[in-house]
């Protein structure tokens, strides 16, 4: 656990970006008591894109939540920013103390079980801050997370903790691509929430 580790943690990239894994930021009771809280308070879709003009709805639900009413447009589907709750409040003072990165949005991403994944793609769509970084959370099933680098094709694979950050930042999304992949072994919820920065 990485809570009181005070050293300089490693870029997981070998190069074209950085992206840094924290371990866990706050206690197992207390990452338990945020994903019970979300899972109940969130207001939970089921996420939409069009792909070749059809609109997909996928099993996987999001929410999108900002310090404005932000708009924010990926997959061709256009999302307007709900008012911070409580709980989104306590993780992003949380995970800015951590990280020392600033946020003003969250996308919040329910994948009911190992089954539900996320595809190759990169974060950087035209809302985003350019190079701004990504501070994703995560609560629930303990899930491994991978990057391929556009160009070389390597990969480079992390495992997330319950209750542990990881922060994508500088040219990391213009140089790879990450995913979630999905895997049979896992039965249980898990729940990531992505700080972003929109600059309107």
């Amino acid at each position: 656990m990485n809570l009181f580790n005070q050293e300089p943690l490693a870029n997981r990239l070998p190069y074209d970006g950085t992206v840094i894994y924290y371990g866990t930021v706050m206690s197992t009771a207390s990452a338990n008591s945020y994903y019970t809280a979300l899972l109940k308070k969130i207001e939970w879709k089921n996420d939409e894109a069009v792909m070749f003009g059809k609109r997909i709805v996928t099993k996987r639900k999001v929410a999108w939540y900002g310090e404005k009413e932000f708009e924010y447009t990926y997959s061709n589907t256009t999302k307007l920013a709900l008012p911070w709750t409580t709980e989104l409040k306590e993780l992003k003072a949380i995970i800015e103390k951590s990280s020392g990165e600033t946020y003003n949005s969250c996308l919040l991403n329910l994948y009911h079980d190992g089954s539900e994944g996320m595809a190759w793609h990169s974060d950087a769509e035209k809302d985003l801050k350019l190079n701004g970084a990504i501070g994703s959370l995560s609560l629930g099933a303990e899930r491994n997370f991978a990057f391929k680098h556009k160009v070389s094709k390597e990969t480079v694979s992390i495992f997330l903790e319950r209750g542990s950050l990881l922060v994508m930042k500088g040219t990391t999304q213009k140089h790879w691509l990450h995913r979630l992949p999905p895997t049979k072994k896992i039965q249980t919820p898990r729940i990531n929430l992505t700080f972003r920065t929109i600059e309107k």
